[in-house]
């Protein structure tokens, strides 16, 4: 069913453009009131209500007078104003209004035509309200005496169409047509005059149109009966034709009429007059009674008035008259420029929109014949074509998809121009603004960015910016930047970094360590305010530089204190005997780590030497006899920072006969070779002082607790050495027993039976005698001597 429609639209459409400039497509009578109906378009056009509405249907005229206008929502041609046929078209019958329907979407025109028929609203009207007539008392019955016409502006059947005169014994009328159509009257003589009888005679002439009832004029005829005068003037030429420019100046010669009379005297002298002239002939023309010649009292108009027929009489002295016709054809000049006429026009337009009609124009030339032919043309390289339509309507069309980001606007030059000679034309000079559309996602200015940041900074800080541009305008244009989700180290990547989501500036959020975390990278994406919206991304990588901010670490020998690392040297070593290497590391990168070492104490300055860049220990002299057993060696160590960091490493050094020697108990050395000067012997004494009073402290300790022990037998114990040792203490001796040199007490509180230790500590401790060889190795000196409290 739908496309039998179309196809009944397409018929009727197809109809109408050929119907053209056929009258009575619509009609309508003058002088309706405003708001009048005169037809439905919808219906006309084969369109559904509404349809006029989304297809934005507009009503245009040739002479931008809008006499019509159209109710898109039920498609009703109403009239807009009161019409006046006599006013639009004055005597030319069809009066026809053409007009033109618009249609946008898409684009159609549908060639109209307004036919305005007349009604008998004006009644007709001589010129000359008094005619006077000589008539030759001497003439007989039958001659015919032409009268001046009655106006009516209507036409057809509502113009003059009858004369009648008043009753009377001489003259009866005729109504005769002329070739235009026009009637004109002419009195008969039905009976000789004599003017002796009756000088004068007056009638009463009337003019009746065709309308229903009809309307009528009166004029008052003066027959004056006169001495006969036998010769009437005749002219050289019934008719004459003459062709003048529409452009000739105002008094330019059209033409000379000449009539000359046999008579003598006074009844052969000859005047010229206009006869029967109307209203636009008398202001158009004038002519000169004695010479009969016709000039031009106006300017002349091709496009309104193409040609001129006037009547010319000629009267001698003795009231006889001739006739002759003059007809004056106006010629066309190239006098009028072509005119342009903006319909519709749409700006701005989508820059994605390819052949978007822009503008709907119509072009014309108020000439005629080749000075009426035109040719459109845009000037300039500009992406836009004319396509041409029916009644020269014109389409301005973008020719493809535009870029706004190339051109914002359009200054585009419409020339029309004719053929005539000259040639006129017509320039029109429009503006197209061209929308943005969201078709260019944002431009990072690089495809990735690095950054630097040296560890230890501050939270918050600013440490660079991304940015990207975009070609786009408006919100389009708007740029909001994000972090995409990574991780850096063992952290998200939104706990380090932070972005401003307007400008692009980048943050640290926390204090970075170079030792923990070197660089990290992660994605920046942009994305602008369009719809749908458009995105890019850039890749920031994050360097991390290293700030000397670790000292050196000594990894040999061990400095925790936990036990002294001995290194031992032979006595016979010579010099640049390699005794140990400090090996320390730092945490650091690049010239913060670099190492250097330097020996900055020992017991015997000048015995060893430390090489600065490897930490390697030798001796820089032979052993001498009179060196000490221990040595020991403070090295520091220096990282190359700004400013440096050190950390000092002690080493002890044993000095032995030879390897199979213990190094971990230091033994006598002969007393021959120990030169004992006055302060080691002060030291001796202060020792031995210190340790007498010690162990007179002890000996009253022990006395209290027997004291107590005996007291209070229920709150202590005695462990045998001998029997069970319980399994939650430590054993110290490496046995996986504690050593049987000791006994140990445990005194429990005088509190309330609490099982809490005050203090675990040999009872009788064995003072081993000073020992070589076998008993010295089973029995070291305090090496299993504990007190816990």
């Amino acid at each position: 069913m739908k496309p039998n429609r179309q196809v009944i639209r397409l018929i009727i459409l197809l109809w109408v453009c050929r119907a053209g400039s056929a009258s009575g497509r619509f009609s309508v009578a003058e002088e309706m009131e405003v708001g009048s109906f005169v037809a439905n378009v919808a219906k006309t056009l084969g369109l559904e209500v509404g349809e006029l509405f989304a297809r934005g249907a507009r009503v245009l005229s040739e002479d931008n007078r809008q006499y019509l206008q159209l109710n898109q929502e039920t498609g009703d041609l109403l009239l807009r104003e009161k019409l006046d046929r006599e006013d639009l078209c004055g005597p030319v019958e069809p009066c026809l209004l053409p007009f033109q329907i618009l249609l946008e979407k898409p684009f159609q025109i549908v060639r109209a035509e307004l036919r305005v028929q007349d009604i008998n609203d004006h009644s007709p009207v001589f010129l000359n309200t008094e005619m006077l007539l000589n008539v030759p008392e001497n003439s007989p019955p039958g001659p015919l005496f032409s009268l001046k016409n009655a106006q009516d502006l209507d036409i057809g059947s509502n113009s003059v169409q009858n004369y009648t005169i008043s009753l009377n014994p001489y003259f009866h009328v005729q109504t005769r047509a002329r070739g235009d159509g026009r009637k004109f009257a002419e009195l008969v003589l039905d009976k000789a005059l004599d003017r002796e009888l009756e000088p004068e005679v007056t009638l009463t002439l009337t003019a009746l149109d065709g309308g229903s009832p009809p309307r009528s004029g009166t004029a008052q005829i003066r027959v004056l009966v006169v001495d006969i005068n036998d010769n009437a003037p005749v002219f050289a030429q019934a008719q004459y034709e003459v062709q003048i420019p529409e452009n000739s100046p105002i008094g330019s010669l059209v033409v000379t009429v000449s009539a000359r009379d046999l008579d003598s005297g006074n009844n052969g002298k000859v005047s010229y007059s206009f006869f029967q002239g109307s209203e636009e002939i008398v202001n158009t023309f004038e002519i000169n009674p004695s010479s009969g010649e016709i000039r031009i009292r106006r300017k002349l108009d091709f496009e309104a008035i193409k040609s001129y027929e006037m009547d010319i009489e000629a009267i001698d002295g003795g009231g006889l008259s001739g006739k002759c016709t003059v007809v004056v054809q106006v010629t066309d000049v190239n006098d009028n420029a072509p005119e342009l006429v903006i319909s519709s026009f749409t700006s701005p337009i989508p820059e994605n929109s390819p052949e978007t009609v822009v503008a709907i124009f119509k072009i014309r030339d108020q000439d005629s014949g080749e000075n009426g032919q035109m040719v459109c043309s845009i000037e300039g390289n500009v992406p836009f074509i004319l396509k041409p339509s029916i009644d020269n309507f014109y389409s301005l069309l973008t020719e493809s998809s535009l870029d706004r980001e190339s051109r914002v606007e359009y200054n585009i030059t419409i020339t029309v121009t004719d053929l005539g000679t000259p040639r006129l034309k017509t320039e029109r000079n429009i503006t197209v603004l061209i929308s943005d559309v969201n078709d260019n996602p944002p431009a990072f200015t690089q495809t990735a960015y690095t950054f630097y940041l040296q560890e230890n900074n501050i939270p918050a800080l600013h440490i660079g910016s991304v940015r990207a541009n975009d070609k786009d305008s408006g919100a389009n244009a708007k740029v909001t930047y994000t972090v995409q989700s990574h991780e850096a180290g063992d952290l998200p990547l939104f706990s380090y970094i932070s972005i401003n989501s307007d400008n692009g500036h980048l943050y640290v959020l926390r204090s970075l360590d170079y030792e923990a975390i070197q660089a990290f990278q992660f994605t920046v994406r942009a994305t602008d305010g369009g719809s749908p919206a458009l995105s890019s991304q850039a890749l920031v990588q994050i360097v991390v530089q290293d700030e000397n901010d670790n000292p050196p670490f000594v990894l040999y020998p061990l400095q925790n204190g936990t036990a002294p690392c001995n290194d031992l040297v032979p006595r016979v070593a010579e010099a640049g005997y390699l005794v140990t290497k400090v090996v320390a590391v730092d945490r650091d990168s690049g010239q913060n780590s670099w190492l250097s070492y330097q020996l900055v104490k020992a017991t015997e300055p000048g015995l060893f030497s430390v090489w600065a860049h490897n930490g390697e220990v030798h001796t820089a002299r032979p052993i001498s006899e009179r060196d000490a057993i221990k040595q020991k060696l403070l090295v520091l160590v220096k990282d190359n920072g700004e400013p440096p960091l050190s950390t000092m490493a002690t080493l002890n050094v044993l000095l032995v006969d030879g390897f199979s020697e213990p190094y971990l108990q230091l033994p006598d050395a002969p007393k021959e070779q120990v030169q004992m000067d006055s302060l080691t012997i002060y030291l001796i004494i202060s020792l031995a002082v210190i340790s007498f009073l010690f162990l007179v402290s002890i000996i009253m300790f022990i006395a209290i607790c027997l004291w107590k022990r005996k007291r209070d037998t229920t709150d202590c114990s005695r462990f045998d050495p001998n029997g069970p040792f319980p399994g939650h203490l430590v054993d110290v001796s490496g046995t996986g027993t504690l050593s049987q040199s000791y006994q140990y007490e445990v005194c429990l509180t005088s509190d309330s039976g609490t099982s809490e230790f005050k203090f675990l500590k040999p009872i009788l401790p064995r003072v081993l005698p000073q020992a070589n060889g076998k008993d010295a190795q089973e029995n070291p000196v305090l090496r299993n001597s504990y007190m816990f409290t």
